[in-house]
């Protein structure tokens, strides 16, 4: 993008931002409609998940890790997190094809707001990992703030894949169950409730081709182990998402003056 597009995507951003607000609180509130608890899933869903798997990895399977519920609680929040603002981006087009046809609106605002609305689940989840760390005596300093680092990192690459997996949905349906697939496959990819070195070390390398691999070590650096993330993961992690931003808002901008003829 050249500085005048920058400067009408932030100047559409500003104008739309009521909107974009109105679309987040739809989006938070559409996914708790008609439940009991509410929000309080958002902490109590992965807490009954954690006790389970824990359960299943510390007894049957045996992973040693030190303190491995806060382990595995940090691990599957954050791929979670991941895994919803995608997923949800991937429809945002497809879902709002009437009011895209009635009206005016910036089409990007419908992904974003998808994103946002994902992130703002994350936040509600945050306390549920603040319960674990003080219920197994997990250390807990400063370091847990910069925790917001990672999460922004991760949601601007969110930003980028969810821009990218919009446009490619709005032409090609069959992504929409592809996607479950590769989400399967990143799961199982990502060290989210196993430690690496399970992995041989001559194919441990393969791990790192992984985004999600870098984002989840900056993630547990500050939440589990206590400690800054390396200089080198937050430059790797920055990049990715700066790089992934660009050709999801590429292949978006490309595209979306054709949405209306397939949506």
């Amino acid at each position: 993008m050249n500085n005048t597009e920058n400067n009408n995507f932030f100047f559409e951003i500003k104008k739309y931002s009521n909107l974009l607000r109105e679309l987040v609180i739809r989006d938070v509130k559409k996914k708790y409609r008609r439940s009991v608890l509410g929000i309080l899933w958002s902490m109590l869903n992965p807490i009954m998940i954690m006790l389970i798997m824990s359960f299943v990895f510390s007894h049957l399977f045996r992973f040693d890790i030190a303190n491995y519920p806060m382990y595995l609680i940090v691990g599957q929040v954050f791929f979670n997190f991941y895994a919803e603002a995608t997923n949800f981006s991937m429809g945002s087009i497809i879902e709002n094809g009437a009011l895209i046809k009635k009206t005016y609106v910036p089409k990007y605002l419908f992904t974003i707001s998808r994103v946002m609305s994902s992130l703002v689940n994350l936040a509600f989840t945050m306390p549920a990992i603040l319960f674990i760390a003080i219920v197994t005596g997990n250390p807990l300093s400063w370091h847990f703030l910069f925790s917001i680092v990672p999460i922004f990192l991760l949601f601007i690459f969110c930003m980028g894949v969810g821009l990218f997996l919009a446009a490619a949905a709005v032409y090609f349906r069959d992504m929409i169950h592809l996607y479950g697939v590769i989400i399967a496959a990143l799961n199982y990819a990502t060290p989210t409730f196993y430690p690496i070195t399970i992995i041989p070390e001559k194919y441990r390398y393969v791990m790192y081709f992984n985004p999600l691999t870098h984002y989840l070590d900056a993630f547990r650096d500050c939440i589990y182990l206590d400690k800054l993330p390396s200089f080198m993961n937050i430059s790797m992690c920055t990049l990715m998402a700066g790089i992934m931003l660009l050709i999801g808002a590429y292949v978006f901008k490309k595209c979306q003056d054709n949405f209306i003829l397939y949506i």
